[in-house]
């Protein structure tokens, strides 16, 4: 399994929520794609200024392959900071 989970900082809650609006589409199809167990760019329930960022996947492969055809939007804001990582895992628990 492939877990990417980090967060990005913006200026602002307007520019977080404009960042976090234009990947909206991305996500519905992320979660769409093969492979694909759970995707979410969010805002923040505390910090206005941060989104966070989930992406969990059947596999490497799964997760490659959609990287070549993710096509992420072009934004009109830029983050201040990103904090993203790759996580590796053999296997998950249900709750």
């Amino acid at each position: 399994m492939i877990i990417i989970a980090g967060y990005s900082r913006y200026k602002d809650a307007i520019e977080r929520d404009a960042a976090v609006a234009a990947f909206a589409d991305m996500v519905g199809r992320a979660r769409q794609a093969d492979g694909c167990i759970d995707m979410a760019i969010s805002a923040d329930a505390l910090d206005p200024e941060r989104s966070n960022i989930l992406e969990c996947w059947r596999d490497e492969p799964a997760w490659k392959a959609w990287r070549k055809i993710a096509k992420a939007p072009g934004l009109k804001v830029r983050a201040t900071e990103n904090q993203v990582n790759l996580y590796r895992s053999d296997g998950a628990e249900r709750l």
